[in-house]
């Protein structure tokens, strides 16, 4: 699985579109992963067709315009077709319902679908090609009810937005309840997913995961899942993160347990690092709005120059601890912790307990918000 493509494609799917949301209003218990779905999730069971047939309609494409018909999560072309009079044509068979995309002229916007063996009517336009009608596949009015339910939250899972305690607890028990209902759809490794964006939750994400059949965590979203599960329970949030020490600037050792009692980013970043220099702005911002509520910075260089490491601290004003032992990619500290690019954070807890990884700009100081009051 190319999973560079399946994050990018997923990420476009569940885009985030920012609004102003009351907080009051619609009941998480009426919101409708209910009788439209089971009844479509029903209508899925029951599927007897052995092909899919897509007949698509769109407007504003010139006769032979290329169509093709990808593969979710590789973006591999399954088939390819042309645009005649406005109509394009795909068949074929689905091993199980899946992801499907649908690209003109080998550039987005593109449709997205979720596909079973049934006969499909696409109706569409140039102008808003990824807003195309989809009918007749009931996978996918399975996944565009979850998705019609969760747009009042969508913003909660928008990290350059305040964090909205009550909206995120409503979205968190609506996905509760769609896989609750739902144990047995393709669709399902989906929302736990997105309850995972939201909550961080490791443990609880497992056990959402082990509610699903084995079918469906046979499928590549369910194979996806369990690897981002897998992968998080290294260190992810929820985890404590062991203790270590190096050498300060002074070559004084300094240990992560002795920062206990604060909130701590532990940041891994390098002087040669462009990227890393490039947060480093955002990283002083954060850290002087919070650092008189317990908050500080460990910065861990993967330098092994002490000189630029040390001018680099000097010019981008990063006035918390730094620690090094100047071994560049075999720090023992980024070795012990798996870090293979940069940069990376870890935001600890005044327990030392992971509660955020990798944050970066508005979404450190969404984070930060959260916590420190």
């Amino acid at each position: 699985m190319n999973r560079v493509i399946f994050i990018l494609i997923a990420g476009l799917i569940f885009s985030c579109t920012p609004k102003v949301q009351k907080s009051e209003g619609s009941d998480v218990g009426k919101i409708s992963a209910t009788k439209k779905t089971e009844k479509a999730i029903d209508t899925v069971s029951k599927q007897v067709l052995t092909e899919f047939k897509i007949d698509g309609s769109v407007t504003g494409f010139p006769d032979g315009t290329i169509v093709e018909f990808l593969n979710g999560q590789t973006g591999a072309t399954e088939i390819a077709s042309v645009v005649q009079g406005g109509k394009f044509f795909f068949t074929g068979k689905m091993d199980r319902p899946d992801f499907k995309i649908i690209l003109f002229n080998k550039q987005p916007p593109f449709i997205t679908l979720f596909l079973d063996n049934s006969n499909v009517q696409i109706t569409g336009d140039i102008a808003a090609i990824d807003k195309s009608k989809i009918e007749g596949s009931a996978s996918h009015d399975v996944f565009n009810d979850y998705n019609t339910s969760l747009e009042p939250y969508q913003s909660v899972f928008n990290e350059n937005l305040e964090y909205n305690p009550v909206l995120t607890a409503k979205a968190k028990e609506l996905i509760l309840n769609f896989v609750s209902r739902n144990t047995g759809s393709a669709i399902t490794p989906l929302a736990i997913i997105k309850f995972n964006q939201i909550a961080e939750d490791f443990v609880k994400t497992e056990e959402l995961f082990n509610q699903l059949t084995p079918e469906v965590k046979a499928t590549p979203m369910g194979q996806y899942l369990a690897q981002q599960i897998a992968e998080g329970k290294i260190n992810g949030p929820g985890t404590i993160l062991a203790d270590f020490a190096q050498p300060d600037t002074s070559g004084t050792s300094v240990s992560l347990s002795s920062l206990r009692g604060n909130y701590v980013l532990v940041d891994f970043w390098a002087s040669w690092c462009g990227p890393c220099r490039q947060e480093n702005p955002n990283l002083v911002a954060a850290f002087n709005k919070y650092k008189d509520k317990k908050f500080t910075v460990l910065g861990v260089s993967l330098d092994k120059t002490k000189q630029a490491w040390v001018d680099a601290i000097y010019m981008d004003g990063l006035t918390w601890t730094h620690i090094s032992d100047l071994k560049g990619w075999q720090n023992a500290v980024a070795q012990q912790f798996q870090i293979f690019s940069i940069p990376q954070n870890f935001l600890l807890d005044p327990e030392g307990k992971v509660i955020g990884k990798n944050l970066r700009g508005a979404a450190l100081e969404r984070k930060l918000a959260k916590y420190l009051k």
